[in-house]
């Protein structure tokens, strides 16, 4: 059985456009990356459940970092489904203690204020990590074959998801609403340089961008790592 790749997007608060989530189902087994938004929780749920996941199938909920709409449903979802959560342990910290600039350098002292109101991160979505992902890692006894790759620069704990037929999964190291480059919002840019420079050795055929649509990597080779 072919890789299946179901991309769901839910909807951001405030008309901020949309975060995706993608459903990866193998023969052994699915796993979900990203979870988003706590608001956008019966969507996923009616996404998954026509795709046909339940306890059992879904293998793990991996986390590409920790910022809230990415993680808002993973408690949810294990409670639901039984998949242990596995993200890296540098980005743990947002979601055990509820803070998206746990791990951050910088970080505007009332966005800091807001950001669990907009993206609806309560205490009861906090979660402790089950299974700390890092470089090398894969996921294949998750039903998928895949490995693991730091990627940081939108976040210190920020990871890809790449299978074996070159498909990356960026989180937000990557977007593509407008065209493909790197996110709008990074921490470390410096950082983020050196993490697309690595990416250069992996042959990644496609990028799946946390926001907006999937694009070709050649695309985004093609107009200089240094001029995004």
């Amino acid at each position: 059985m072919p890789l299946t790749i179901t991309k769901i997007p839910l909807a951001l608060p405030f008309r901020m456009g949309a975060v995706n989530c993608f459903l990866l189902e193998g023969e052994a087994g699915a796993i979900l990356i990203d979870t988003g938004v706590a608001n956008q929780r019966e969507e996923l749920v009616e996404r998954l459940t026509a795709a046909g996941c339940k306890p059992g199938t879904l293998k793990l909920i991996a986390i590409t970092h920790g910022d809230f709409d990415h993680t808002g449903n993973a408690a949810s979802l294990r409670a639901r489904y039984g998949a242990p959560i596995g993200m890296h342990a540098g980005d743990a910290g947002m979601a055990s203690q509820g803070d998206m600039f746990y791990n951050r350098k910088s970080g505007n002292p009332v966005l800091r204020w807001l950001a669990p109101f907009w993206a609806g991160f309560k205490k009861a979505d906090r979660f402790e990590v089950d299974i700390p992902l890092a470089d090398g890692n894969t996921l294949d006894a998750y039903g998928i074959t895949a490995q693991v790759i730091e990627i940081p620069g939108h976040s210190s704990g920020s990871i890809g998801i790449l299978t074996a037929a070159g498909e990356l999964f960026s989180g937000d190291l990557f977007e593509n609403s407008e065209k493909p480059g790197f996110g709008s919002i990074m921490d470390d840019p410096p950082t983020a340089q050196q993490s697309a420079e690595k990416l250069n050795s992996y042959g990644i055929t496609t990028v799946y961008p946390g926001h907006g649509e999937p694009f070709q990597w050649e695309e985004f080779q093609a107009r200089g790592i240094e001029e995004q």
